[in-house]
Parts: C-alpha cells; sequence; structure tokens
C-alpha cells in the first residue's frame, strides 16, 4: 500500500486518502509481477461469471432486490478491474518502488494523467480514497487490545468495495425476503403433488 495526500473532510472521523493498493483488499497481493498478472486475470474471471450469473437472474425474474445486490457487487468487481487494466496506462505513479527496501517510497501527492504511464496493461494499481479515521480507546477489560486505541475502521477502500461490501450485506440481511417466495412456490408445488388423504 502506497499512501499519498489526505484531506480532512470530518475532523476526527473521516478523511480522504489518496492511496494506491498493488493487491486486494488490506493490501493483501501475490507476490512479484506474476502475482499481480495472475490476480488481474483472477479478477476478470470472477467479473465474467457475475456478470454470467446477473443474466441468468435477470431472466429468471428473481427479486429485484436481489438482483439489485448482485449487479452491486458486478459493478464494484468492474470498478476495480478497470483500475487494474487501464490506470497503470495513463497515470503517472504518485511514489516509486525502491527494491532496495522492498517498498514504495512514500509521497506528498496524487497521480497525474501522462502519456506514458507507470505500468504495463493489466498491471495497474487500484486507488483508494475512503478513511474513517475515528479512535476508539479499549477498556483495560478487553480481551484483545486492552487499554490500546485503535482507529475504528482503518482500512482505506473506494467506491468500488463499497457496492461490492453493499450487495454482500444486504443479501445476507434480506435473504429471507429475496428467496422466499421462491421457496413458497416449490412448497405449494410439492403440496399438490402430495396424495389426498381422503382417497387414501
Amino acid at each position: 500500500m502506497s499512501y499519498g495526500e489526505s484531506k480532512t473532510v470530518i475532523e476526527g472521523w473521516f478523511n480522504l486518502q489518496f492511496v494506491e493498493n498493488p493487491g486486494m483488499a488490506f493490501g493483501w497481493m501475490l507476490p512479484g509481477e506474476g502475482g499481480k498478472l495472475a490476480l488481474s486475470i483472477f479478477r476478470m474471471i470472477v467479473a465474467i461469471g457475475i456478470g454470467y450469473y446477473l443474466f441468468k437472474i435477470v431472466k429468471q425474474k428473481m427479486h429485484w432486490g436481489y438482483i439489485t445486490c448482485v449487479a452491486l457487487i458486478m459493478a464494484g468487481a468492474l470498478g476495480n478491474i478497470l483500475d487494474s487494466l487501464v490506470y497503470g496506462l495513463i497515470f503517472d505513479k504518485g511514489c516509486v518502488f525502491d527494491p532496495q527496501f522492498g517498498d514504495y517510497l512514500p509521497y506528498h501527492g496524487v497521480a497525474v494523467f501522462s502519456s506514458e504511464g507507470y505500468a504495463a496493461f493489466l498491471m495497474g494499481n487500484v486507488v483508494d480514497m475512503f478513511h474513517f479515521s475515528k479512535e476508539v480507546h479499549f477498556p483495560e477489560w478487553f480481551p484483545f487490545w486492552a487499554g490500546q486505541v485503535k482507529e475504528l475502521f482503518p482500512p482505506v477502500f473506494n467506491v468500488a468495495d463499497a457496492s461490492i461490501t453493499s450487495g454482500i450485506i444486504s443479501i445476507i440481511v434480506w435473504q429471507k425476503r429475496f428467496f422466499g417466495k421462491k421457496e413458497e412456490i416449490i412448497s405449494e408445488s410439492v403440496e399438490e403433488t402430495k396424495p389426498d388423504e381422503e382417497l387414501v
């Protein structure tokens, strides 16, 4: 993860933080250029799979809320893929990789448009920008961070991450509403196929 310029939006709560993330969520990544390429290809395969599934559930006329949630996940996946595919082609990197330290050098700016870019096709970083900076003091009885001060939600994320997360959480929360109608139809069809007890 390489951090750049930060702007305070709500003091002590929320910042806009320019971050170039070479990997996945929380900065997790596969090592080397081969790992970066594999991650980009994996993202494309997943997006194609989600797109096909979305097409199927639209044809099946499933609950509009469920379709919306899957569409949010699809949109988020495409957003992160777009960064991986072309971001490195059209921007100068806000920082440079230093092989001596094995990490990106810190900087205080943001990436700018460039005709040369900083990375090849499929090798760009994903840009994150939202950071909830609220700090919480954990009491002494807390089992993991007793007495420590930690950020409430330290990961920096982007609109695509929020879209994916919102879609997944909504499916979990509203699953009975999304799938309940289908279960009722199945239950009714089973009841219809049962032999009439009076005739037995």
